[in-house]
């Protein structure tokens, strides 16, 4: 049963870390080709840019602020919810809602971490259709908005009949 638990465990574990390198990989990628190109502006197709902004807010820059109050509020509120859901995935059973936690926790760390080491997160991926911009996002965003998708899923179709 324990060589079972670690099992578990280490797999979850690297599921989280793998969000959170792949998350770490690009942002420092775009950091660095930002410090080296003056103007940062990727055209990657008619559709997608690469262009760098850095969020002091929530996803897709909700909450943005500059007040250090309620930006440590603010943090201290992600801290939080992060502690949640990591007590969420170990109560939880190893199924799809499980997995589905395991990739906001992903992205939810990615992003704490730049939070913590640049006071705001960078954000680089702007898709839009011709002038009409959806927020500009990061990996970790990616991971954590699939993740909530798939838990709002096994809400409505793997509900529990208890």
């Amino acid at each position: 049963m324990i060589k079972k638990n670690l099992k578990i465990f280490l797999l979850n574990s690297l599921v989280v870390l793998i969000i959170f390198l792949a998350d770490r990989i690009t942002k420092i990628y775009i950091i660095k080709l930002a410090e080296v190109e003056n103007n940062f502006d990727i055209y990657v197709t008619s559709y997608l840019n690469f262009y760098l902004v850095w969020n002091q807010g929530i996803s897709f820059g909700l909450f943005s602020t500059n007040e250090s109050y309620a930006y440590g509020i603010l943090s201290l509120i992600i801290s939080i919810i992060i502690i949640i859901v990591l007590i969420m995935i170990i109560k939880e059973p190893n199924n799809f809602k499980k997995y589905s936690l395991l990739l906001v926790l992903g992205g939810a760390l990615g992003n704490l971490f730049d939070r913590v080491n640049y006071y705001a997160v960078p954000d680089f991926i702007d898709f839009h259709i011709q002038n009409f911009h959806w927020f500009i996002f990061n990996v970790a965003d990616i991971f954590i908005s699939i993740g909530v998708i798939c838990l709002i899923f096994a809400e409505i179709f793997f509900k529990n009949k208890d």
